[in-house]
């Protein structure tokens, strides 16, 4: 069966994507200093890895191997065939002698161990084929391609300050020696918690340059959180934004042994012994070079650099070792697929940088394109998002569902309050820009004749309104989102596609473009990766297992979790369910943990239920199913409401969309006490209405939705129902309204 041979890529012989793949043999010392280096090639090892066999699989959105299905009463299993290889693999042996870019014996593909270094599968043609280089190195190269182009833009007051890829080099170097000078050692953590900025970034690729792990902690975690991180990495150095969050790691300071400096970067410190951002820098400055220059020749690009620490939705978080060659190749070949300018990008760096998405997309991509990181302010997601957006135009644009669904919600309230002729026209517009749309994913590029009117009298103005008239991309990831939101925004030449992975696959693994995309789907493959899908049922869903070099090394010191994760032949088993369609595009359709097995055996992924359920019902904010172990399925159910932008709390008072939704169906509700108060009987019929559509398009019985509830209160991250990216904490809500689920089966 056929492979696309993606090895030729846009722009590789422009910027930094082009010369990624050539390692240089000089140190990492101050720019004036550099000089070209010439390509160095890799050396062959004589082991091969061969990815495990499996069900369907796929390399660059195409796919290697279909299996057979057969049937039994209990359950549907896949007959195991032999899967090829996603591409001949040259195991990467010891490189240069000393770092930043050297690569160290390796015996297996993962590590738990701190020191330990893994195998590359560095392929012998194709994406996967270019030279590992450390973040170092890549720091380096783009500061002297792009000395004077902006690195980042932080605003002070009404004026935004940059700072040029050759300053951020620098002040890098500066905070790494200081670092080293404050003790930091080999493979131990520097924790970063606090909102996006420049001493984030800087902090971040200082404590790499060091040789220590760069650690983001959510700013939304407990202390208690905060503390495992820290234990878990063994962090010597805490960098935190202010005082909020310092008093976190004041609470357990005398817990943490190997504690050796903390850091505050906004405001002045008031705490003994806390040192200020500028005290930092002064120590750095003082510092020679030489003891850098030493660290940086131990860095190896197949030894951990970064821990990503999961969010925690299913139990205390866990530190996700990612190598330098994780980062640097994940980000190159996601500039390659998203045909990324050099020099030209700009983001807006909104999302927390303790998130593996955000950290690739606004530290890492930036740095191999010469992009333009720009903060937002801190309120960001509590309204300030869209004053920056339209400040900054980005060229684009990385979301979240609920940001996303936001933004919806926000056009539709527009929407309603325009009449006459001017609604008809949008009308009229939003079908040209649903066809359109429509047309692409039949792979047709030609416009509906109408396209250029409504181009010009409703897709520019919505775009320019929102900021998004510059942006070339529009991606939503970290959770599903409902297919009817990707539609709406395709209805306004807003090309929102799916982008799907995880903190373990160093981000992204498949990801729509806009010449290649389905709704629904998490798009396909990026170059030079592998997808297959493991034991597909009758239906084609199975376990979506990933390969490729943004496969992640394993799980700080958890040895069980990482041979649990990563089998012995490097595929990473994600443990969400899916399926491949058209040879290409992934279909997320549930999670392996969260899938319901009732009592009577049937399997159900839930998500697929409540997705079907809140598309029926707009005045849906959070649905969770109930069900495993039990008889029938039941569900909690949160309605739409206002959120206090202050404090991020879920307020009684319904939102508009919600609000319009109750006056369709004749109801004046206005708060959640006046939905449940009565309760209101036109509510209740509606949301049964709704149940019973969504139970006509179940598969069996078994799938429809027997009990509901309406709870007093949408789920939030601060009452804990919602992770920091807005994904549902199942556990926690199933403890949380533990009386509520068992009233159901009584």
């Amino acid at each position: 069966m056929g492979i696309q041979d993606q090895t030729e890529g846009p722009h590789q012989s422009e910027g930094i994507c082009g010369s990624i793949g050539a390692s240089p043999r000089h140190s990492n010392s101050s720019l004036k200093e550099l000089s070209s280096s010439p390509n160095t090639p890799l050396q062959e090892e004589d082991g091969i890895c061969t990815p495990h066999s499996g069900s369907t699989a796929s390399v660059d959105g195409q796919v290697l191997v279909h299996s057979t299905s057969t049937t039994s009463d209990e359950s549907y299993k896949a007959t195991s065939v032999a899967a090829a290889a996603p591409a001949p693999v040259i195991m990467v042996q010891n490189q240069f002698m000393e770092g930043p870019d050297q690569v160290l014996p390796a015996s297996s593909h993962k590590t738990w161990e701190p020191h330990g270094a893994v195998k590359l599968s560095v392929t012998q043609q194709g994406h996967a084929s270019h030279t590992p280089i450390s973040v170092p190195t890549l720091l380096k190269r783009t500061a002297q391609k792009y000395p004077n182009l902006n690195a980042m833009m932080e605003k002070h007051g009404n004026e935004w300050v940059a700072t040029t890829y050759l300053e951020y080099y620098n002040q890098v170097r500066v905070v790494a020696k200081a670092f080293i000078k404050l003790g930091l050692e080999q493979f131990h953590g520097v924790c970063i918690l606090g909102f996006n900025s420049p001493q984030w970034f800087i902090s971040d690729l200082a404590a790499i340059f060091s040789g220590g792990f760069a650690a983001g902690i959510y700013t939304t975690n407990s202390a208690e959180a905060c503390q495992h991180c820290a234990l878990n990495c063994q962090a010597q150095i805490y960098v935190v934004e202010d005082q909020k969050q310092l008093d976190k790691v004041l609470q357990y300071k005398h817990e943490l042994p190997s504690l050796k400096a903390i850091i505050q970067y906004k405001g002045k410190p008031t705490t003994e012994g806390v040192l200020s951002w500028d005290q930092l820098m002064e120590m750095g400055m003082k510092e020679s070079d030489d003891r850098l220059e030493d660290r940086l020749k131990r860095i190896a690009v197949n030894q951990c650099c970064t821990l990503i620490y999961t969010s925690g939705t299913t139990g205390p978080p866990k530190g996700v070792m990612l190598s330098h060659d994780n980062i640097c190749w994940t980000a190159l070949s996601c500039s390659i697929y998203f045909e990324m300018i050099p020099g030209k990008e700009v983001v807006v760096s909104y999302l927390p940088l303790s998130h593996v998405a955000a950290q690739l997309a606004d530290i890492y991509m930036s740095m191999i394109n010469g992009g333009t990181a720009y903060f937002a302010q801190p309120d960001a997601l509590k309204g300030s998002l869209g004053i920056t957006l339209r400040e900054v135009r980005p060229t684009g644009f990385l979301g979240v569902p609920r940001v996303w669904e936001k933004i919806h919600e926000k056009m539709m309230d527009i929407g309603r309050k325009t009449k006459g002729v001017k609604k008809s026209i949008a009308t009229w517009a939003k079908s040209v820009g649903l066809e359109t749309n429509e047309r692409r994913q039949r792979d047709d590029n030609s416009k509906p004749l109408g396209f250029p009117i409504a181009n010009a009298i409703v897709f520019k103005k919505v775009k320019q309104v929102l900021g998004l008239d510059r942006c070339r991309l529009f991606l939503s990831g970290a959770a599903p989102i409902a297919p009817d939101i990707v539609r709406y925004f395709h209805s306004l030449d807003i090309c929102l596609v799916e982008i799907y992975g995880m903190s373990e696959s160093s981000g992204p693994h498949t990801t729509g473009i806009p010449k290649a995309f389905r709704v629904g789907s998490a798009g396909c493959t990026i170059p030079g990766a592998a997808t297959r899908v493991d034991k597909p049922d009758h239906e084609g869903n199975g376990e979506v297992c990933m390969f490729g070099r943004n496969r992640s090394m394993g799980y700080l010191l958890k040895e069980e979790i990482t041979n649990e994760t990563i089998d012995d032949e490097g595929w990473l088993h994600s443990g969400d369910i899916g399926k491949i369609e058209e040879g290409k595009y992934l279909f997320i359709t549930g999670r392996l943990k969260e899938l319901i097995i009732t009592a009577g055996g049937e399997n159900i992924p839930p998500v697929m239920v409540e997705d079907h359920l809140k598309g029926e019902l707009t005045c849906i904010s959070n649905a969770m199913l109930i069900g495993d172990k039990r008889k029938f399925l039941s569900i909690l159910l949160t309605l739409k409401t206002n959120m206090n932008l202050d404090t991020g709390e879920a307020l009684d008072s319904l939102s508009p969309a919600c609000i319009e939704w109750c006056q369709s169906i004749g109801s004046s509700a206005k708060t959640i006490y006046d939905v449940l108060s009565g309760p209101d009987a036109k509510i209740m019929r509606g949301i049964q209405d709704g149940i019973d559509r969504t139970n006509k398009n179940a598969a069996s019985n078994a799938q429809k939705i027997q009990k509901w509830t309406i709870l007093p209160r949408d789920f939030t991250v601060l009452s804990d129902e919602l992770g920091p990216t807005m994904k549902l904490k199942r556990p926690v809500v199933a403890k949380k309204y533990a009386e509520t689920i068992e009233r159901f089966y009584q």
